[in-house]
């Protein structure tokens, strides 16, 4: 080639490389129409299409990214304070500019190409912004006419492994504006300008499978297309187009009761949209990284263009979402996450590894011994694999060449293997050689008794002892026939010379009524007696009136109090065992002790956050009433497991029991005489309150000197 030639070439190349750099905004205006804000951004050359463009929801930003493009208009901020815009920031780096729309709350756009000219429309209702051109017209796109006689392809739902529900549309081209919001419970999704074949106007009941979708509507709208996606439970969504393949994805959410919000399925990043037309991967991987302030580094094997919408999404999930359409896997170290092809990163861990296993051959082995403060070392036996006489192991924390040696007379463990691995059981036995926490738990079983008991009794007697005294016994009815009253049958003949009378025997038998107070705790009732009776002392009319009223209470109190390690089960109990006979079929009697104990079962557990679980079982037995069979039993069991802050106390139950009861002891038609029925019944009253209460206290304390065993 001749040195003319050669010059000619550098120029030529030259003339490009400036031609791709040389482009500049000069101007940025923006007016108002009805609802709608349109911006016209203008530049020194055409534009071939329109730049790449992302959404932000919070907070509420539209970015446009010009590549190879200078800001020629002078200002790093224009105001424009008009509708829901604020201002554009105009930001330039080497080798692109940005503009990004400060907006007062999440909005659609729209973009048009005319020349040398951007044209932004931003739709202030809230609905889908439609692209305008230079005269503020409804702009029409070259492919607009072919896009309004295609068809959607196809509707496919799928269920992945995690139970989430997938709508996969095939749209005839990349270029099919879609829309989709929540209306209600529902997921609406609308296609502009596209039609619907027959075989696909159909509803889908898709509940059988498993997922949160449970109906799948799809129908006409003029010359749109609308679907109606209907999830039940709960559950979120995400919507993103890759090409001509628009995914509507569906994913269950667990409930967690201590959340006040439900879901985002561990994704955290900050939500934002895009929308890319077959765009370097590179490119979407470098705007990823700025939305998310982490470092990606992305190996040469990343390569292909991508076509992908993306609405309100955290930029994690679009991460993830990019990495599956095309293939990708990630590592992350720190706050750098290196991105490649799957084959290509785990060959290179294959690598890595098989050299780590080669050095680890040729590495010279050392010797290292372990002196245990607090685990006894046959308890780290099944830790290491290490056989019965401690001379070989089966246990992988050690290279193959390795070897562990336990001495349980002086507690060391000695360990030959290679430095890394000998730093590895280092740092194991760090952590499992530590002072056990002690817990202190202290019971107090309190048993509270309020007792009252009221009896009242009455008797009534009449006596003639005119027949003793020289008369005539009883009354006269007619002529010579007379009447005699009394108690009872033998009260009668005592009265008429029928019996004998005894100094024993006649009170009792001249009573018309017996109905004393009963006796309350084997104590007998108070009475007074008072008698009517003539003046020749002959004739008497008796009453006894008794009264008895017990009024108690009381209050048991028993605490137990025991010391455990963490984890470990403690027991105490204190009480009697009672002895009891059985007379065996043979003839001989054996004899058999039933305990009648105050006892606490209890293990806790200490949490990482310091709280202790209590799996506690208390008994508070007592002997009861007398059997032929021996003595009865009276018990009392709280079994359960429980959750207390350290030094905490918490009730673990209680047992309350009142007793309320009213006895009348009456003759009949004579009890119910008003006031004078008092003469005729005996009445009881009792009113008993019993209460038990368990409360338990744990403390956790350390130790310096407790051995697990």
């Amino acid at each position: 080639m001749s040195i003319k030639g050669l010059f000619l070439g550098l120029l030529f190349l030259c003339q490009s490389v400036f031609a791709q750099t040389e482009n500049a905004i000069d101007s940025v205006t923006a007016n108002q129409q009805g609802a709608n804000v349109i911006v016209k951004i203008t530049l020194k050359n055409n534009l071939e299409k329109a730049p790449i463009s992302f959404s932000i929801a919070s907070p509420a930003r539209i970015s446009l990214d010009f590549p190879n493009t200078s800001n020629a208009t002078g200002k790093n901020v224009i105001d424009v304070g008009l509708g829901e815009v604020r201002s554009v920031n105009l930001i330039e780096v080497p080798g692109r500019s940005r503009l990004v729309f400060n907006l007062n709350r999440a909005l659609k756009y729209a973009t048009f190409v005319e020349g040398n000219t951007l044209i932004v429309t931003i739709d202030g209702s809230g609905g889908l912004a439609t692209a305008v051109n230079s005269l503020g017209l409804p702009a029409v796109d070259k492919n607009e006419k072919t896009a309004a006689k295609q068809s959607i392809k196809d509707i496919d739902f799928r269920r992945l492994a995690g139970g989430e529900g997938r709508v996969v549309i095939d749209l005839p081209g990349n270029q099919v504006a879609v829309d989709s919001r929540l209306q209600g419970q529902k997921i609406v999704v609308d296609f502009f300008n596209v039609n619907l074949p027959d075989v696909l106007k159909r509803n889908l009941d898709v509940a059988d499978y498993g997922s949160p979708v449970q109906k799948i509507i799809t129908e006409r709208q003029g010359n749109n297309v609308r679907m109606y996606i209907e999830p039940k439970g709960l559950w979120e969504h995400s919507v993103y187009q890759s090409d001509t393949q628009l995914v509507v994805e569906v994913k269950p959410i667990k409930e967690e009761l201590n959340k006040l919000t439900q879901g985002t399925q561990g994704y955290k990043g900050d939500r934002f949209g895009m929308n890319f037309q077959d765009i370097d991967v590179r490119a979407v991987l470098q705007m990823l990284a700025e939305q998310g302030g982490v470092n990606i580094i992305a190996t040469d094997s990343v390569s292909g263009n991508i076509t992908l919408r993306l609405i309100d999404t955290p930029w994690d999930q679009a991460l993830d979402i990019v990495m599956q359409i095309k293939n990708l896997d990630m590592r992350k170290n720190g706050n750098v996450i290196m991105i490649g092809p799957k084959d290509e990163l785990l060959l290179k861990e294959k690598l890595e590894l098989e050299q780590k296993a080669a050095i680890a051959d040729l590495e010279p082995l050392k010797t290292e011994s372990f002196q245990l403060k607090y685990q006894k070392a046959e308890n780290l036996q099944k830790l290491f694999g290490v056989t019965a006489d401690g001379s070989s192991t089966t246990n992988r924390l050690i290279s193959k060449r390795g070897s562990i040696m336990i001495d349980p007379r002086t507690n060391q463990i000695f360990v030959t293997d290679i430095a890394s691995k000998i730093e590895e059981v280092r740092k194991l036995i760090q952590k499992t050689d530590i002072a056990t926490k002690q817990v202190v738990i202290e019971a107090r079983i309190v048993e509270a008794d309020n007792k009252f008991s009221r009896n009242l009794g009455a008797k009534l007697g009449f006596a003639d002892l005119r027949k003793l005294s020289g008369g005539d016994a009883g009354y006269q009815l007619q002529g010579n026939q007379r009447v005699a009253v009394t108690g009872n049958y033998l009260g009668v003949g005592e009265q008429t010379g029928q019996a004998k009378i005894t100094e024993k025997s006649f009170i009792p038998n001249t009573q018309f009524i017996n109905l004393p107070a009963a006796s309350i705790g084997g104590l007998e009732a108070g009475s007074i007696a008072t008698s009517i009776f003539s003046a020749a002392a002959n004739r008497f009319l008796n009453l006894e009136l008794s009264a008895l009223e017990a009024d108690g209470d009381g209050k048991i109190i028993s605490s137990p109090r025991v010391v455990t390690a963490d984890q470990l089960p403690a027991h105490i109990e204190q009480g009697q065992e009672i002895p009891y006979s059985i007379v065996a079929l043979s003839g001989g009697t054996a004899v058999f002790f039933r305990k009648a104990v105050l006892s606490l079962d209890v293990t806790p557990q200490i949490t990482p956050d310091g709280t202790i679980i209590l799996n506690v079982d208390v008994h508070k037995d007592s002997r009861g009433e007398e059997t032929r069979f021996g003595p009865a039993i009276n018990t009392k069991q709280v079994k359960t497991s429980v959750l207390v802050e350290n030094g905490g106390t918490v009730v673990l139950g209680g047992i309350y029991t009142q007793e309320e009861r009213n006895d009348v002891t009456k003759v009949p038609f004579l009890g119910d005489l008003p006031l004078f029925g008092n003469l005729f019944k005996t009445t009881g009253r009792t009113n008993n309150k019993t209460e038990l209460l368990i409360f338990i206290t744990p403390k956790v304390q350390l130790t310096g000197s407790i051995v697990t065993q």
